[in-house]
Order: structure tokens, then sequence, then C-alpha cells
């Protein structure tokens, strides 16, 4: 799908022009192509089937783009060693998103994505809508992916 174009609001301006990546800069390309998305703290997240995918800026002027993925099937603790075995191959595989398990304090495992940029010379809407597109398309995929995994808690 090729970028919409942007007329208003923080996409305003010239489209070539570099601005810094802010909350409401990510906000408004994200509505801009239909996808919903709520605060949460000072991030966004957007719910899909496959998992949510929250989008995080870091760095001391937030100028640290970073799309994760936690996908939706939890497995338990003994499952982890296979969980790592499937990341692993993920990443020898595929470059994004960077693919890691995480076990949270109920003990429930889950795998997740992530892809960072470092804009710390601005950004385009433009190009913030490309890396935003291809966070959120290939953290789906590998949502996805997990999703064929047999042995997953639903929760």
């Amino acid at each position: 799908m090729a970028s919409p174009e942007f007329e208003d609001g923080p996409l305003a301006g010239h489209p070539s022009a570099l601005r810094p990546l802010t909350h409401d800069l990510v906000s408004a390309v994200l509505a801009r192509r239909g996808h919903p998305v709520t605060a949460d703290g000072a991030a966004l997240v957007g719910r899909w089937a496959e998992g949510h995918i929250w989008f995080l800026r870091a760095g001391d002027d937030g100028e640290i783009l970073q799309v994760r993925t936690v996908a939706t099937p939890a497995f338990g603790v003994d499952q982890v060693p296979r969980l790592h075995e499937f990341c692993n191959t993920w990443n020898h595989d595929l470059f994004w998103p960077k693919a890691f398990v995480h076990v949270d304090d109920a003990g429930r495992a889950r795998v997740c994505g992530e892809v960072i940029t470092d804009l710390e010379r601005g950004v385009t809407p433009h190009q913030l809508d490309r890396l935003l597109d291809r966070g959120i398309s290939t953290g789906r995929r590998l949502a996805a992916e997990v999703g064929r995994l047999v042995g997953s808690e639903r929760s």
C-alpha cells in the first residue's frame, strides 16, 4: 500500500522536511493508515487478533522508534527452550522483527518481536509511514507464525 498524502495537523508541511519523532506524529500516521490505537501511558498500542503492538519512543529526546509486538499465544515455562529455538531460526532467516522470548511474573512465556530505528536527525511523515507499516506487517507475521506453534495456553 502506498503512503497516504499528508496535508493536515502534525503531518502538514513540506513532504520531504525532516521533523522530530513525536507522539502526535506517530499517532497521526497510524490514524491515517486506519490503525486504531489507544494510549497506554507514553506509548500507543494497537490490538490485532495475532497480538498487540506497542509504538514506543525512547532516547533522551524520544528520537528512537520502537515497534514491539507481543504475540497472543502464551506458553508454559517448560516450552521456553522450544521458543528459543523458534526465535533463533526466525532471527537467522529474517531481519525484522528481532524475535525473543519473555516470561512474565505468572510464568507464561510469550514470543515478542521488535523493530528499533534511531531517528535522531528526524523523519518525514512518509518515512515514518513506511517504518510503522513494516513494523506492523512483520510483527503480525511473526505473531501469526507463533500462533501456529502447538502447546500454547490461550489467554
